[in-house]
């Protein structure tokens, strides 16, 4: 059986995954995540996805924002022992970050989809828009889990392309909407 590839992430409701911890990722806007009222059932959905978890998967970028923040950090301790995989073309093996398990380069889309052909769980990838798209636009996501916020900002990266590609067919597996306005969304890609 082949592992599934999960997108998880926290989206505008205009479709914008850029920046939502803050300014210095890179958006005029960033931080968003943060400025909405914190209710704890919403993260809830962290914590179903960890039970679910078999590596994570990052781009380059998103992948060098993350590692030294999540490797030290309590709330991230699980992730410390998942295997993880990092796409890149140009990161090498001795730039990689020291004390946070298995850690594996990708090359190419070709790489993930043989990884997808393997044995083991599900794969999630953590932000990673510019990844996430490339392999959507390979037919590579399975699955996606997205925290929707109730903010319009106006620009930045998007989560889908604008590429010329065939329909995609998405099944709703589960939902919910909470008193800040977030809604949860959690879609099956149809095959």
């Amino acid at each position: 059986m082949a592992r599934e590839l999960v997108y998880t992430g926290f989206m505008s409701l205009d479709g914008v995954v850029d920046s939502p911890g803050g300014k210095e990722e890179g958006h005029r806007s960033g931080g968003w995540v943060l400025e909405t009222e914190f209710v704890p059932e919403v993260f809830a959905l962290k914590g179903e996805e960890l039970a679910e978890t078999s590596a994570l998967m990052f781009g380059r970028r998103s992948y060098e924002a993350f590692a030294p923040i999540w490797r030290d950090s309590e709330d991230h301790a699980a992730y410390k022992d998942l295997p993880k995989y990092v796409v890149s073309t140009t990161l090498k093996d001795d730039e990689l970050i020291e004390g946070w398990g298995e850690i594996t380069l990708l090359r190419s889309v070709e790489d993930i989809a043989e990884l997808k052909r393997g044995e083991g769980g599900a794969i999630f990838i953590h932000g990673s828009a510019e990844l996430a798209r490339r392999l959507a636009d390979a037919d590579l996501i399975d699955r996606y889990h997205l925290l929707v916020f109730p903010v319009l900002l106006g620009e930045g990266k998007s989560l889908f392309s604008k590429a010329e590609h065939d329909k995609r067919q998405l099944r709703l597996r589960d939902c919910a909407s909470y008193s800040n306005g977030v809604t949860k969304l959690i879609y099956d890609v149809v095959r």
